[in-house]
């Protein structure tokens, strides 16, 4: 059941008697952008440390503690336009320790992380600034390490050159993080309470009753809040963006990206969802089977599809002297898709997978919570389980043919690895 409570602030309860723990999701969400990206990340460092009456995270810790080792966490994410800060909690039902209290006692302590943030004469306390700050900039230097993700980041970069936001992964930049201050970032703090739109989420055995009353006593401003178009846009070229960067690495990283126009409510999303299946997104797919297992040419292989920014990215661990052979095998991997070549089993297989990924995530609040979110953002999404499965098993090959030959790509990656003498 979902109730706004005020213009921009959402209150949705899952009542289910499924889990023994009662799961608290926080959402803020505005416009990904450039310029704020890293001042909200490090900005949820700083709440996820300490507060005003919990000035050291020892203090914070305790009180955890105190509420039966409740887990708390603060991150970022995106999804196509969307910047999204979480603040979730995740503590045993009162029910089940004798203690009918225990829900506002949480709330209590969620309520002083989101209102009573560590600010003293509009500044974040110094101290924790500092730390943080070099905290989440050691982790940005880290990235270049992990050389797959490193990889990915880079292939949409290199996609996204010529759109400043897209471009910027949600945590931001090294450049951004150095830019902020510990005053700068009470701006970010009042920008993200007043203006987002805010969609709290409850997941547990407990009444939409009880958890409407206990957000609406909160003061949230009464502001004009955000709503922006969910879906990244992307202009289509003729000419493929190439890169390549030559690092001392065992394992040369080969990354691609298409543009595909599907998203999240199109009637082509089903169809897309197989496709991927097919193409690199489950064992039995054909960049898996043949560019992996048969020819034994990667490391690993594999295809993603995101339909908040229409775009399929393939990633692949080489050596770098089989760079040619490996892209060429990809393109022979779409090509069979684009004329059909797909059995009456790889179909069956690719949608039985597809349904169980469905029904597991059906058992984690963390699902539930995301299915109610889009939905509400995307109201032509909503499906019934029966539709859901109904749209699956509908897919046809033919309609899988027809999303392959709408597949553009634009970006191709290569981290290429030197040997010991620094050749390529």
């Amino acid at each position: 059941m979902t109730k706004q409570i005020q213009p921009g602030v959402t209150v949705t309860t899952i009542s289910t008697k499924k889990f023994k723990t009662i799961r608290i999701l926080v959402r803020f969400t505005t416009r990904h952008s450039a310029k704020t990206a890293a001042a909200r990340t490090l900005l949820t460092s700083l709440l996820e440390t300490n507060s005003l009456h919990f000035p050291t995270q020892t203090a914070l810790s305790k009180e955890l503690a105190a509420l039966y080792g409740a887990s708390f966490g603060i991150n970022v994410a995106k999804k196509g336009n969307l910047h999204q800060v979480n603040v979730s909690m995740n503590v045993v039902n009162g029910n089940y320790v004798g203690d009918e209290n225990l829900f506002t006692q949480v709330l209590s302590f969620l309520k002083e992380i989101l209102f009573s943030p560590n600010i003293t004469n509009e500044r974040f306390d110094e101290q924790t600034f500092q730390l943080e700050q070099e905290n989440l900039m050691a982790y940005l230097g880290s990235l270049e390490e992990d050389k797959q993700t490193w990889a990915s980041l880079q292939v949409q970069e290199l996609y996204f050159a010529d759109d400043v936001d897209q471009k910027i992964p949600s945590f931001g930049t090294m450049a951004g993080v150095r830019e902020c201050t510990a005053t700068s970032l009470v701006a970010t703090y009042q920008s993200m309470l007043q203006e987002d739109q805010v969609d709290i989420f409850v997941v547990g055995d407990i009444s939409a009753n009880e958890v409407e009353q206990a957000f609406e006593s909160w003061d949230w401003p009464k502001t004009e809040r955000v709503h922006p178009e969910i879906f990244s846009e992307f202009d289509v070229t003729n000419v493929i963006r190439e890169k390549t960067v030559i690092e001392p690495v065992v394992q040369a990283k080969l990354n691609l990206a298409y543009h595909l126009d599907v998203y999240y409510d199109d009637v082509f999303r089903f169809p897309a969802m197989v496709f991927n299946g097919l193409f690199g997104g489950f064992s039995h797919s054909k960049l898996f089977l043949n560019v992996r297992e048969k020819e034994s040419l990667a490391y690993y292989a594999s295809s993603n599809l995101d339909l908040f920014r229409g775009m399929v990215t393939v990633q692949t661990g080489i050596d770098s002297k089989n760079r040619n052979r490996v892209l060429k095998l990809i393109h022979e991997q779409l090509d069979a898709l684009k004329r059909g070549e797909i059995t009456p089993l790889e179909l069956q297989q690719t949608k039985e997978r597809i349904k169980t990924q469905y029904y597991l995530g059906k058992d984690y609040a963390q699902n539930l919570m995301e299915k109610v979110y889009y939905e509400a953002w995307l109201p032509k999404a909503k499906k019934s389980e029966e539709q859901w499965l109904e749209e699956l098993a509908a897919v046809t090959k033919e309609d899988v043919q027809q999303l392959a030959n709408r597949l553009s790509l634009q970006a191709i990656f290569f981290l290429e690895g030197e040997d010991e003498h620094g050749e390529a």
